[in-house]
């Protein structure tokens, strides 16, 4: 009897190959995704936490995601992340520019985290840490324009604190002068009124994360 050459089954040689090297291959490419999805998340900016909040390790370590925060916010500044915050998804953050934080005295937001994500032992606004406010278009500034804006400066409420204002000459014209709104990063709580409350169509001034402060000398 004559045996049939062709068959419709894989050889050996084709099992060991695509057996194991395509699930090598999805794995490596699973790595790759996961690693992608992370390093979106990590890289997705600066999100502006509810006061009190541990350091944004720690934070997505510890927030449960419950949403408590944003229930007792009396003015609807904590918003749940979306799909595009990553590993972040589903925790609370603050969208300055729409509704910033108002530093309620009683910190009801921390008061009612359940997993310690927020300090509710935090009682001073002046000690909240969320970031720090930058003016990040300084040729768009009005006051830096020579005109006398200052909204950021008039409704912050640390004015004369967190911002100051500080008069220059006006080497532009050589007559009038600028008031230039100064942000003091040690007093800055990064609440984001400044932001939304700044006129220009896109704002000029926006919180972002508070950089390492300098020290004026070497530790050994």
């Amino acid at each position: 009897m004559e045996l049939e050459s062709s068959h419709t089954g894989i050889t050996r040689r084709r099992f060991l190959k695509e057996g194991v090297l395509v699930p090598l291959a999805l794995t490596v490419a699973g790595g790759s995704i996961s690693t992608l999805f992370l390093r979106r998340a990590d890289a997705r900016g600066f999100y502006l936490r509810p006061p009190g909040a541990l350091e944004e390790r720690r934070f997505l370590a510890a927030c449960i995601k419950c949403g408590k925060c944003a229930q007792a916010c009396p003015y609807n500044s904590i918003k749940m992340a979306g799909g595009g915050a990553g590993i972040g998804i589903g925790t609370p953050h603050i969208v300055a520019r729409e509704v910033p934080c108002y530093l309620c005295p009683d910190l009801p937001c921390a008061k009612a985290c359940p997993s310690g994500a927020l300090d509710k032992k935090l009682e001073d606004i002046e000690k909240i840490t969320m970031g720090t406010a930058v003016i990040v278009d300084r040729e768009n500034c009005l006051s830096l324009r020579g005109l006398r804006c200052e909204v950021c400066y008039r409704q912050c409420p640390l004015i004369d604190k967190a911002i100051t204002i500080e008069p220059r000459h006006n080497q532009r014209t050589g007559v009038h002068s600028i008031m230039e709104p100064v942000i003091h990063r040690d007093k800055c709580v990064g609440c984001g009124i400044c932001e939304n409350a700044c006129v220009r169509d896109k704002p000029v001034i926006v919180v972002m994360q508070s950089p390492p402060l300098q020290k004026d000398y070497y530790e050994f």
